[in-house]
């Protein structure tokens, strides 16, 4: 088989990570990304940095590469669908701009008979009044908006006013759940009907930034089994190709709902580099590149603590780690309050 060449649009932590896997597989990388400082530089064959609507130097990152991926959803649909034009983007681009929607994704997910919070749709203040029943909810900016940003929680109509929320943007407002716990399927979506899933990861967030991550899941076999089954759901309605991420509630009641779809490799899935035998970063450049899906197979259970702002420094400082533990530093070169600087995965 002639070279490979893989563009990755972003370079933060999960562009690293894809370049990382992307080498062990003799896979070459041209990194494109808007931040002159990013990571993920330190990690790929070649870097280019310009906006992303800079036609002459995506052109440039086009030339260089057989197949376009990337590592965040927040990226100009136009600039995907471009690309698409010249050389495979995957996942395809429409899947980026449906879940670039969070009204659009919610329908989406309703529509194949999967139970979402209750939502709806918010464009202006009046609006709220008409839906105390969904109250307490949070206030979600429909575009845009991860790790708790463009994100408000409101108890009441009273919090709502007090709040001087921008109508310019579109919101829609989801019921809150009576939460037991969160946990997220990592799934690979090679082919029709051809997959590999993780098993359910349980995750626990403080300030809405994911910080704890864990394999099993305490969880019952119903709730094992609907989650992974509505997760290739979705991979398959999606006719995706790469690794997806389903995040889900579930409730006092152990129902289970979807809360939010990630449409590349997720930070919940970081354990897998150490926990199975093939990463989620290995097995979404299989998928994207046309490799060969390999069985998956569970090492170890495993824990994975977020190191966010300033705790990165302790651990930076540390010259020696237990067998079973593996730090991870993502070499951001500014410390920043609740910016995730690195994670520590234990095999337990």
């Amino acid at each position: 088989m002639s070279e490979i060449t893989l563009g990755i649009i972003g370079g933060g932590q999960l562009g690293s990570m894809l370049a990382i896997s992307a080498k062990k597989l003799n896979i070459k990388t041209v990194i494109y990304c808007d931040d002159p400082d990013a990571p993920a530089q330190n990690f790929c064959n070649k870097f280019i940095s310009g906006t992303y609507n800079d036609k002459e130097k995506i052109i440039e990152f086009v030339n260089l590469v057989n197949y376009v991926t990337y590592e965040f959803e927040n990226i100009p649909f136009e600039t995907l669908s471009e690309i698409n034009k010249l050389k495979p983007v995957l996942p395809k681009p429409s899947v980026n701009r449906l879940i670039q929607h969070r009204l659009a994704e919610k329908d989406f997910v309703n529509n194949l008979n999967i139970r979402t919070t209750r939502y709806a749709s918010v464009e202006n203040e009046s609006e709220i009044e008409a839906l105390d029943d969904l109250l307490p909810g949070i206030l979600k900016t429909t575009t845009l908006g991860y790790d708790g940003k463009g994100q408000y929680p409101i108890n009441s109509i009273e919090e709502f006013n007090s709040l001087n929320i921008d109508f310019s943007k579109g919101y829609i407002l989801e019921k809150l759940v009576k939460l037991k716990k969160e946990i997220s399927i990592i799934i690979t979506r090679f082919n029709i009907q051809k997959y590999e899933i993780y098993e359910p990861i349980e995750n626990k967030h403080e300030d809405q930034i994911l910080k704890f991550s864990k394999i099993p899941a305490d969880i019952d076999k119903k709730i094992y089994n609907q989650s992974k089954d509505w997760a290739m759901s979705i991979a398959e309605e999606l006719k995706y190709v790469g690794t997806l991420c389903v995040e889900f509630f579930i409730d006092r009641n152990d129902n289970l709902y979807v809360n939010e779809i990630a449409p590349r490799v997720h930070n919940s899935g970081h354990l897998t580099i150490n926990a199975y035998n093939v990463s989620q970063f290995e097995n979404h450049i299989r998928a994207v590149c046309g490799l060969e899906q390999l069985p998956l197979k569970k090492l170890s259970n495993a824990t994975m603590v977020n190191l966010i702002g300033d705790q990165i420094s302790e651990y930076r400082k540390l010259s020696k780690f237990k067998e079973n533990e593996f730090f991870f530093d993502y070499l951001k070169k500014e410390i920043k309050e609740k910016r995730k600087m690195g994670h520590l995965t234990t095999l337990v």
